[in-house]
């Protein structure tokens, strides 16, 4: 029995020897970080992560050091939703908030501090976003609205019209095909090239833009009417009112 004990004694003596040396004075870390140890005893390490408490290597003076002083993430209420990324389609809304008490020597971490969510964009002119554009250099007449349309084909009569204000639009290519090399005006089409569009607009048509301007900052697409196969994409990056694009310019269909 007594050797019982005296073996006994000695485990916990060893025991206490392992945390002896080692102190949280210096360092309170939160959550779990295995490089928030301090040396103790017989090379052996002690931890001052709040991790500790579950795996039962804290050291000795970890409650009263760091517990003690333990100060845990506050967070104010979240923000409102933002608007839908994208325009027309599928996007995503997000909303924030902000920590009002960050933690301190321990204490419990914030929590997110961010969120998402999907949307779908509705916005009024998404119309305008689904359409494609027919061009034209601005050499052709204004009043060429077919260039499908058979040679020598009466055109009808058509009552009088009265015009619309004309606009640009300002475009950014982003995508040019191969078959507008076709001609000398398509082959100036190239990607990343800003282009300048003319919409004049005409009354019989009962719309208020000319089709295919798109939506500022959506991708959409163009065709180039006189070359057959000459097609691609572009962004519109803003409209004039009442302006005249300078040359080399171009027209929509």
């Amino acid at each position: 029995m007594r050797g019982l004990l005296l073996w006994g004694g000695w485990l916990l003596a060893a025991g206490c020897l392992v945390g002896a040396g080692g102190s949280c004075r210096q360092r309170c870390c939160p959550g779990r970080n295995n490089a928030c140890w301090v040396p103790a005893a017989r090379r052996a390490h002690c931890y001052c992560d709040a991790y500790c408490q579950r795996t039962g290597d804290c050291c000795p003076d970890y409650r009263s050091v760091c517990r003690r002083a333990a100060v845990g993430c506050a967070v104010g209420p979240w923000g409102p939703w933002s608007g839908c990324s994208s325009p027309c389609g599928v996007g995503s809304r997000a909303r924030s908030r902000q920590v009002t008490v960050p933690p301190r020597h321990g204490g419990e971490p914030c929590p997110d501090l961010k969120q998402r969510r999907g949307c779908l964009g509705e916005h009024p002119t998404c119309g305008a976003a689904k359409e494609v554009a027919k061009i034209l250099p601005d050499s052709f007449s204004q009043d060429f609205r077919d260039p499908w349309r058979r040679a020598g084909m009466l055109l009808p009569e058509e009552p009088s019209r009265s015009p619309l204000p004309s606009y640009c639009g300002y475009f950014r290519l982003t995508q040019v095909g191969p078959l507008c090399r076709g001609q000398a005006w398509s082959r100036r089409l190239h990607r990343d090239k800003q282009v300048c569009v003319e919409c004049r607009g005409d009354s019989s048509q009962h719309r208020p833009h000319c089709t295919g301007h798109g939506l500022q900052g959506a991708r959409t697409f163009w065709v180039a009417a006189s070359v057959a196969g000459c097609q691609g994409s572009w962004v519109q990056e803003g409209l004039q009112e009442g302006c005249v694009c300078s040359p080399p310019a171009l027209i929509f269909v």
